[in-house]
């Protein structure tokens, strides 16, 4: 289905691809190529040294977090406006659970910044990791909703494969969020699934980028 003729679509779809990047790259980049590197949850004089040898890199993955989040702030208004006319519930309810998300993670932060300052109470540094993974947790229950009605909304626009892979990403976020909070026996055997998230942000990040740019590509060829 296409959109409607009075939605300025190609801005919009290139601005919506150009910060889902940012918010994959820098979320990605800083918990798993930067933190997790660092982090032994079993050995909190071991985190605390690798930390300290590190501060550099983990005010990097600080500043990446925080471009992260201004991103989602972001995208979710991109959506907000993308989606109002069609979606007038839906649209700002998405927008809604998307900046709760946002503003739970910004907070998650700031034990994190507090980090560099903990470095000879390991117990307590561990206990600030953990607050920030509880704030994770929390916060990825809202953008677990956002996604489901985003998969509503996103039908209107593409074939049917991304928004439910959307909506099984929503899904797994749930699930996970909801299993560390209240069954972390159970969420261990969950990180796996955590695989289709990654794989259909991707999916719909580059649909997003491609369909935006057709019009110039197209316009190219025929020049």
């Amino acid at each position: 289905m296409s959109l409607a003729p009075d939605t300025p679509p190609r801005p919009l779809l290139i601005a919506a691809g150009g910060l889902y990047l940012v918010i994959l790259l820098c979320g990605l980049s800083s918990e798993g190529l930067i933190r997790a590197p660092l982090i032994a949850p079993d050995d909190a004089g071991g985190t605390a040294r690798a930390i300290g040898a590190a501060l550099p890199l983990w005010r990097l993955g600080l500043a990446a977090d925080l471009a992260m989040v201004l991103a989602d702030v972001a995208i979710g208004a991109v959506f907000l406006r993308l989606f109002a006319a069609r979606f007038a519930l839906f649209a700002p309810m998405a927008f809604g659970f998307r900046l709760v998300q946002a503003a739970v993670i910004a907070a998650a932060l700031m034990p994190l910044a507090l980090v560099p300052t903990l470095l000879e109470q390991p117990w307590a540094l561990m206990q600030a990791l953990a607050l920030h993974r509880l704030g994770y947790d929390i916060a990825l229950i809202f953008f677990g909703v956002n996604c489901l009605i985003m998969a509503v909304m996103l039908r209107t626009l593409m074939r049917p494969v991304l928004p439910w892979a959307l909506a099984g990403a929503g899904l797994v976020y749930l699930a996970g969020s909801l299993t560390a909070l209240v069954a972390p026996d159970l969420n261990a055997a969950l990180q796996p699934a955590y695989l289709l998230p990654l794989v259909a942000e991707t999916a719909l990040c580059l649909w997003f980028i491609l369909r935006g740019l057709r019009p110039l590509r197209a316009a190219a060829r025929s020049a």
